[in-house]
């Protein structure tokens, strides 16, 4: 599965939204996204096979965190298109001053 694949579907965008705010165990994800234990484990593989997820053993609990490096590759695919909306948009506010 794609990067972008996998974030379209909105339970893996809310996981990743979680983790932005630092590393957290799998039990804590499941009571924040209220979707039963397999559920939240079927997202959280198919995030790590992704490449947007990493999980890391700590005894008997598995603790995910934001992998950088596959965010990073999306954040470069899409450089180009923030490039082409940031002209649009200045060529918008360019019209509104004018039109003012």
């Amino acid at each position: 599965m794609s990067p972008f694949e996998a974030l379209a579907e909105p339970n893996r965008r809310r996981i990743l939204d979680l983790l932005r705010g630092g590393e957290r165990p799998a039990g804590e994800l499941v009571d924040a996204l209220a979707i039963s234990q397999p559920g939240v484990s079927k997202h959280l593989k198919l995030l790590r096979e992704a490449g947007l997820v990493r999980m890391r053993a700590d005894g008997q609990r598995r603790l995910y965190s934001l992998e950088p490096d596959g965010l990073a590759e999306m954040d470069a695919w899409l450089a180009s298109y923030r490039h082409f909306w940031t002209r649009r948009l200045a060529a918008l506010e360019d019209h509104l001053e004018r039109e003012q």
